[in-house]
């Protein structure tokens, strides 16, 4: 009986090393497969990768780190093969994608939103028009009660106060996006500032960062400002309506966003370098636009440019309703077999061999 018993001690003490091994071995292949990876550039969608970040490692041990330093310093760290993958909200034009050997490629699209701290202004009540933002960053509408913004909004009480204006301190995407807009709409502010990711303002005080222009509207009385939507929601700020092209005021949302995205042409655009600012359509949000990764064509380290890869093609198929939570729209179907295309026959390894 005390042999049966020995016995029986000696197996179960087997099986529990064995278990033990096991459950050390799996952990040691999730480790050996696990590739972290780095990316820098634009604020407009750090919400949406910090989210697909998190879940992603859970499925795959690895880490996508992200800096959201704007898209100025995403399209140098990429050109200087400082990181994996650089993001940026002004698309590269095909000439400069050839030059610099990259390949870009949308994630999501979203919206600018102009912000502001009124007192008594609910989000979404006041009426905006792009000429109307535009002689406010040109410095020539300084008061709240001033008659161009009085004329939009019959009824609404406005106070007599000064206009603090805030602007990204910082190469940016969102800035690019806010720029190219009010220059559409207005020859004063394109002939005076233009478009780019950092421009001459000629009033108001910078923040760095979305968040860095949030903190400072919502610090400061009668200040207004311009934000990604998602920073919009997630510091419950106060918003305005915009009137769009055609004549409609239509409030910021991922509907709205995806009306502005629904005529373009993404196949027929080098470098799918799509620009979404003051779009036709009823219900467009006049303030839209996609953001975009940018890669090596010929990568510098091939493993970590395929779990780039593997990251955003997990997202894509995966995220959909994570970007639709914090008011991005998800890329169409056709968009992404487009993106699945461009990494199959550009992205390579030094040897020529496909990374896709």
């Amino acid at each position: 009986m005390q042999i049966k018993s020995e016995i029986h001690r000696l197996l179960s003490s087997s099986s529990q090393l064995l278990k033990v091994a096991s459950v050390s071995l799996a952990l040691l292949t999730t480790s050996a497969h696990a590739v972290d990876v780095t990316g820098a550039g634009a604020s407009f969608p750090f919400p949406v990768y910090v989210k697909w970040a998190e879940s992603y490692k859970k499925v795959s041990g690895s880490a996508v780190n992200y800096q959201s330093n704007g898209s100025s310093a995403g399209i140098k760290a990429i050109k200087t093969k400082t990181v994996d993958f650089g993001a940026t909200d002004m698309p590269l034009k095909g000439e400069e994608l050839e030059a610099d050997g990259l390949v870009q490629f949308p994630t999501v699209i979203g919206g600018v939103v102009p912000v502001v701290n009124l007192e008594g202004i609910a989000p979404g009540q006041l009426k905006m028009t792009g000429e109307v933002l535009a002689k406010i960053y040109l410095g020539s509408v300084l008061k709240w009660n001033a008659p161009e913004i009085v004329a939009l909004n019959p009824g609404l009480k406005l106070p007599a106060e000064d206009i603090t204006v805030v602007h990204r301190v910082d190469g940016s995407g969102t800035t690019f996006i806010w720029t190219d807009y009010l220059s559409k709409v207005s020859p004063e502010f394109k002939e005076k500032i233009s478009s780019g990711t950092a421009v001459k303002w000629p009033v108001g005080l910078g923040g760095k960062g979305n968040d860095g222009v949030a903190a400072n509207v919502q610090r400061i009385k009668g200040a207004i400002g311009y934000v990604e939507y998602a920073y919009v929601k997630r510091n419950k700020m106060t918003h305005t309506q915009l009137k769009n092209r055609d004549g409609q005021f239509v409030q910021p949302d991922d509907l709205n966003f995806k009306a502005a995205a629904s005529g373009a042409d993404w196949a027929k655009t080098p470098g799918m370098a799509v620009v979404l600012t003051n779009q036709a359509g009823k219900d467009a949000w006049p303030i839209s636009g996609a953001t975009f990764i940018l890669l090596q064509k010929t990568a510098s380290n091939p493993e970590n440019t395929k779990e780039v890869i593997k990251f955003f093609e997990w997202s894509y198929a995966n995220g959909a309703q994570m970007a639709a939570d914090l008011e991005y729209v998800p890329l169409p179907a056709e968009v992404i077999k487009l993106i699945h295309a461009s990494w199959k026959s550009n992205l390579k390894d030094a040897s020529g061999r496909a990374l896709y």
